[in-house]
């Protein structure tokens, strides 16, 4: 019995796997996913540093600014009650750019809450430090007319972020080498960044001579936005001289 055996076919080369290189429209797809990506990051941090960390750095600058200022001032602060007085009160003497001379006091926006008042509102020299700027021309504390100022209502420590929650009647008490001078809130309004009139003399008549000692707050408004100023007057009705005692809204329990 004879054996056929099959002859072998003709031999198969092995198959070939090559990847399928990807279209030039999707190269540009993906690059361009990378780059959004990317950017996203970015984004991201830079909302954190504009959001959080600009706080956290003025408010240490504000710790450090305040704490000198309390030692620089003529008399340390008596936690008493004194008589308040309504005479004309100690006045402070203009200082140069930058430099601050007062401390803001707003128990509506914490017992804790104080900020340096510093001359001018240039935004690198005094405003992104965190501190409430004086504008340059008008009254000084204590002075007949408008003292007025601006501060940040978001980032760089937001010192007048809670402007929209005072009230009439509210304090805003302004400490000085020499004294404590209550302002009391009258009234709040919003108004276009081109009427300056509500840092005049005697706000909203350019012109008038002043026979009131006031206070203006402003910042910006609404939130996260430059279209509007919001604006905060009010009217100083007492003063307490420091080696005599701090308005009884400062002391603690009250």
């Amino acid at each position: 019995m004879s054996t056929v055996i099959a002859e072998p076919g003709p031999a198969r080369s092995p198959a070939r796997h090559r990847g399928r290189r990807p279209s030039r429209g999707a190269r540009i797809v993906g690059v361009l996913g990378e780059l959004l990506l990317t950017a996203g990051v970015l984004l991201g941090l830079f909302v954190v540093w504009q959001v959080w960390w600009t706080d956290v750095v003025a408010g240490r600058e504000q710790d450090t600014v305040v704490a000198q200022l309390k030692e620089s001032y003529a008399a340390p602060a008596v936690e008493a009650t004194a008589q308040p007085r309504t005479d004309p009160p100690p006045t402070v003497a203009p200082v140069p750019e930058g430099q601050g001379f007062a401390t803001l006091h707003v128990p509506r926006w914490g017992s804790d809450y104080e900020v340096a008042v510093a001359e001018g509102v240039g935004l690198r020299t005094v405003l992104n430090t965190g501190a409430a700027g004086h504008y340059p021309g008008t009254a000084m504390p204590g002075e007949l007319g408008n003292f007025a100022l601006a501060a940040h209502r978001q980032t760089h420590g937001a010192a007048f972020h809670g402007v929209d929650k005072l009230r009439p009647g509210d304090p805003l008490v302004v400490e000085t080498a020499d004294a404590w001078l209550v302002y009391r809130v009258t009234d709040s309004d919003v108004v276009t960044p081109d009427e300056v009139d509500v840092i005049a003399p005697v706000p909203g008549e350019p012109g008038a001579q002043p026979t009131a000692r006031t206070i203006t707050l402003t910042t910006c408004h609404p939130l996260w936005s430059v279209a509007e100023r919001w604006i905060t007057h009010g009217e100083l009705t007492e003063w307490y001289p420091r080696a005599e005692g701090m308005p009884a809204e400062l002391l603690e329990g009250n």
